[in-house]
């Protein structure tokens, strides 16, 4: 990224604080977003192995905590860009479950994970740097690993970063909200 494009990603984590100060990200526990979790965890009980460790990366406030029933998983990592979430998510100590405050940009997981979510992230990640980003995740994916995908509404500009993986599983979330909608895709390399 260049020095303009570093300072908006600046401006962008100062504005995720304070939403999450405020609130504003509350409407994640709204009902219209359970059948998005959910999907989440059943490509993980389908296409995952027994017990997976999981990265989550947009974890926010561990909203996909409050749906995935500890005995699924082995190790749960939640990442997310606001230090103010991840505050939030650790305050509720949840099962066998870390968070971590970092830059998707330059984050580089300490270990490999059998599943890595983009949790509402992908179409965060500055164009420049989509690709470098998805090949750091993949390669902290475990072999037989698989990644999901999250992306509200069309996600123009993400999908065809994907294309080369082999693809498990994908739906669209529908709401009764004409404009509220998911697509969610599983993968492995």
């Amino acid at each position: 990224m260049n020095l303009i494009d570093k300072f908006h990603n600046w401006r962008r984590k100062l504005r995720w604080n304070k939403q999450y100060k405020k609130g504003r990200w509350d409407n994640l526990r709204n009902p219209i977003e359970a059948d998005r979790y959910n999907t989440i965890i059943n490509f993980i009980k389908l296409h995952a192995n027994d017990r997976p460790s999981i990265l989550d990366l947009g974890a926010g406030e561990g909203v996909l905590n409050e749906y995935i029933s500890p005995e699924l998983f082995e190790y749960f990592l939640g990442m997310d860009f606001s230090e103010v979430s991840i505050q939030k998510a650790k305050a509720k100590n949840f099962p066998k479950a870390e968070f971590v405050t970092a830059d998707i940009h330059k984050y580089k997981p300490k270990r490999k994970f059998d599943v890595i979510i983009f949790n509402e992230a992908f179409y965060y990640v500055h164009e420049s740097e989509k690709q470098n980003v998805l090949d750091r995740m993949l390669a902290h994916l475990e072999d037989n690993g698989i990644l999901i995908v999250s992306i509200y509404r069309e996600g123009i500009g993400c999908w065809e970063y994907f294309d080369k993986l082999k693809q498990l599983n994908f739906t669209t979330v529908k709401t009764d909200h004409e404009k509220t909608y998911w697509k969610i895709g599983a993968y492995k390399l």
